[in-house]
C-alpha cells in the first residue's frame, strides 16, 4: 500500500476545445507534476471539474490518468456524487482500474444529520476496502464536518485514513489534529488550501492538496520538504514567494479558469478549456494571474521547453 504524504495537487482535467478529454495534454501534465516532486496525484476532484461531468467521461478518466501514472507516485479519485450507491458504483471503479484510494466528499444539495453523514461514508467504508480520504469543503456542500463526526469514522472504520480539509479558518484543521490524533494516530490531516499549510504541518499535520500544484508545484513541494528538513529560513522564503498565488483562487468562481490560464502561462498546458457552466478567465484576470506567477518568481521568462528542463531540475 502506498504511504499518502506531502503534497498531492488535486489535478485539472484538461479538454479539447469541443469539451472531450484531452489524453495527450492530460499525460503532459501528469508527467510535468510528477517531475516537480509531487507526493500523489488527486483526481476528479473540485479542481477536476468532476461535478460538471458525465458518469462515462468520469470513468474515461479515471482509467486513463491510474493507467497512465502507472505507479510512479500514489493516485486518489474524487468519487463522490449526492447518491450514495452511484458514489460506492465510482469506487468500485477506481478500485478495479488499480487507485491507491479514493477520496469522498460529502453529499451536497440536501443538507444532512450528523447519522445520515456517518452512514454515507461508512457505507461506502463497507462496500470498497480502499483507504478512502473524507473531504470536508463546506464552502461547496453547505455543511461542515465537525472533528466529533471525523473521529468516530476514524475510530470505526481503519480504512478511512483521513481528511482533506479545504475550510477557510486554521483553527478547525487544529481542533481535528488535536481531536483524531490521540486516537488514531496514523489518521492524515492534509489542508485542502495551500494558505494553511504550514500552520498544518506546525500542528503535526500530514500535508497539503494545492490547486497550485498544477502550475508550479516544485513551490509547494519545495516548501513541504524544507520542513520536514528543519530548514526553516527556507521555508520562510518559499512561503513568502507562495503568499503571492493565494489571491488568484478569489480571482473568479470556480476558478478553474484562472488554474488552468496558470498553467498555459508556466508552460505545463496549453488547454485552457472548462467545462459549462464554468466559463474561460475573463481578459482581466489573465493580466492579475501574470503578474502573481512574476511576483511569486514562478513565471519564468523562457519558452515552455526550457521551462520544462527548468521545473525537472529543480525537482532533482
Amino acid at each position: 500500500m502506498h504511504s499518502f504524504h506531502g503534497i498531492i495537487p488535486p489535478v485539472s482535467t484538461l479538454f479539447t476545445p469541443d469539451g472531450r478529454f484531452d489524453s495527450a495534454a492530460q499525460a503532459r501534465l501528469i508527467d510535468k507534476m510528477i517531475a516537480g516532486g509531487v507526493h500523489g496525484l488527486f483526481f476528479l476532484g473540485s479542481n477536476g471539474e468532476a461535478a460538471h461531468m458525465t458518469a462515462e467521461m468520469r470513468f474515461e478518466i479515471a482509467e486513463f490518468t491510474i493507467a497512465h501514472v502507472a505507479g510512479r507516485v500514489p493516485v486518489l479519485i474524487g468519487i463522490s456524487v449526492p447518491g450514495t450507491s452511484e458514489s460506492i458504483a465510482f469506487a468500485r471503479h477506481a478500485e478495479a482500474h488499480g487507485a491507491d484510494g479514493i477520496v469522498a466528499i460529502n453529499p451536497y444539495y440536501s443538507p444532512l444529520g450528523e447519522e445520515n453523514l456517518y452512514r454515507y461514508f461508512v457505507a461506502i467504508a463497507e462496500a470498497v476496502p480502499l483507504p478512502m480520504m473524507i473531504y470536508n469543503f463546506p464552502a461547496v456542500t453547505g455543511q461542515d464536518l465537525s472533528p466529533e463526526l471525523i473521529v468516530r469514522l476514524a475510530r470505526d472504520c481503519p480504512s478511512i485514513i483521513g481528511l482533506k480539509d479545504t475550510v477557510d479558518t486554521l483553527s478547525h484543521i487544529r481542533r481535528v489534529i488535536q481531536t483524531v490524533k490521540p486516537v488514531r494516530p496514523d489518521f492524515l490531516v492534509f489542508s485542502g488550501f495551500e494558505e494553511y499549510m504550514l500552520g498544518t504541518l506546525a500542528m503535526g499535520g500530514d500535508g497539503c492538496v494545492p490547486a497550485s500544484g498544477n502550475f508550479a508545484p516544485h513551490l509547494t513541494v519545495s516548501i513541504y520538504e524544507a520542513f520536514r528538513a528543519g530548514d526553516y529560513a527556507k521555508v520562510f522564503a518559499g512561503q513568502n514567494r507562495l503568499i503571492n498565488i493565494l489571491p488568484l483562487y478569489s480571482l473568479e468562481s470556480p476558478f478553474y479558469g484562472i488554474i488552468k490560464q496558470a498553467m498555459k502561462m508556466t508552460g505545463f498546458s496549453d488547454a485552457t478549456t472548462v467545462l459549462p457552466p464554468s466559463l474561460d478567465a475573463t481578459p482581466a484576470s489573465v493580466a492579475l494571474i501574470r503578474k502573481a506567477l512574476t511576483a511569486a518568481g514562478v513565471l519564468a521568462e523562457t519558452k515552455p521547453r526550457q521551462q520544462d528542463k527548468a521545473f525537472e531540475a529543480a525537482a532533482s
